[in-house]
């Protein structure tokens, strides 16, 4: 019985671990060899996840340092798979031991004890956001094969707790600089007093994220199954708590016109491109050259110390409010997830696209 844990066809990853077992890791197969690599290429990502960077985050404490067990000699990949890990520091088990017995809302424990009968009730198990360790450490070596292809993966928050950013206002070099990575110092200081707000409240909020990646070449995914944007959508909705993905126009497609939705083709420079790209950058489920543009809806976090109606597993109603070390919001550590995610399904349906063509099979072998 498969587990879940696995993704992609020939760039190929596995994740392990709990939130508060001896650590957690991820197994690459399927990278080429001879890209430069080193821990500081992954650890620079994790870095953008670990929590406690604001009090907005967990106040959990760890410094999330990766070391690569395999898969690399001489500081480049030899193509065989690359193992990293992480060890778990500031396990706190304790704090989550009354919720073995009852079922918290928004959550899957009680899913969870469906499926399997019983479950990891240490902060969430599989489940829980620190799972995505290995996606992002993953991720990092993906986007290293990108950099190669000159293709580049951008995330940022457009919107938090129902506070937009201004895209007249856009400075990607602002993502960094504040604590919700919103590209609009202005709209990041209105969340910041609303979430302040929220923290009083003992609740939390969600938002949404937008990624864009540029430099994609043409033709890349199949027409029927394996879209490149049915399988961008499964990769993002693969992280926990992502909700709804919409790529180009999205939903607002919807109430739009064929005339105003088509992006009409024009010659530029020799090449064929588009005016517009109300298509994201994808057509019939392979990309056509232009940016690919989509969004992620984040809910707001589950954990939260306000009363909350359950039931126990004896089937009684009770009230709780949550304990343990808990995100205020998740948009903020989810957005490198977001882009990790987003190089691996590139990167995986690059190297699948590379059989599509005899000429390009013959031009890469042959004498």
């Amino acid at each position: 019985m498969a587990a879940g844990s696995t993704y992609g066809n020939i760039f190929k990853i596995m994740t392990w671990g709990e939130s508060h077992g001896e650590g957690l890791g991820v197994v690459v197969d399927g990278c080429p060899a001879g890209i430069p690599l080193c821990e500081e290429d992954i650890q620079k990502f994790l870095d953008r996840r670990k929590p406690g960077q604001s009090k907005f985050t967990t106040p959990r404490k760890e410094d999330d340092k990766v070391s690569i067990l395999s898969g690399v000699f001489e500081g480049k990949t030899t193509g065989t798979p690359i193992s990293m890990m992480v060890h778990n520091k500031t396990q706190r088990s304790s704090d989550y031991s009354e919720i073995a017995q009852y079922y918290r809302p928004g959550h899957a424990d009680y899913t969870f004890d469906e499926k399997y009968g019983f479950r990891d009730y240490r902060g969430g198990g599989r489940s829980s956001g620190r799972e995505t360790i290995g996606r992002v450490a993953a991720g990092a070596i993906a986007i290293k094969v990108l950099e190669a292809l000159k293709i580049s993966v951008c995330a940022y928050a457009t919107r938090i707790g129902g506070i937009s950013i201004d895209y007249d206002k856009f400075d990607i070099r602002e993502r960094d600089e504040n604590a919700f990575n919103m590209p609009d110092a202005e709209a990041a200081c209105k969340v910041e007093e609303y979430a302040t707000k929220k923290l009083v409240e003992k609740d939390s909020i969600g938002g949404i994220i937008e990624c864009v990646v540029t430099g994609m070449m043409p033709g890349v995914g199949d027409p029927v199954f394996d879209k490149l944007d049915a399988n961008l959508a499964k990769a993002i909705m693969s992280i926990g708590a992502v909700k709804g993905f919409e790529i180009g126009d999205g939903f607002a497609a919807a109430d739009s016109t064929g005339s105003t939705n088509n992006d009409s083709f024009t010659v530029m420079d020799g090449k064929v491109v588009k005016k517009t790209n109300h298509s994201g950058g994808v057509l019939g489920g392979m990309s056509d050259g232009s940016d690919i543009i989509f969004r992620a809806a984040v809910k707001p976090t589950p954990s939260i110390a306000s009363m909350q109606q359950t039931v126990n597993k004896s089937g009684e109603d009770i009230s709780i409010s949550i304990k343990g070390r808990h995100d205020p919001m998740i948009v903020p550590r989810a957005v490198v997830v977001v882009e990790a995610m987003t190089a691996l399904t590139i990167v995986d349906m690059i190297l699948g696209n590379m059989t599509s063509r005899i000429d390009r099979i013959v031009d890469l072998y042959k004498r």
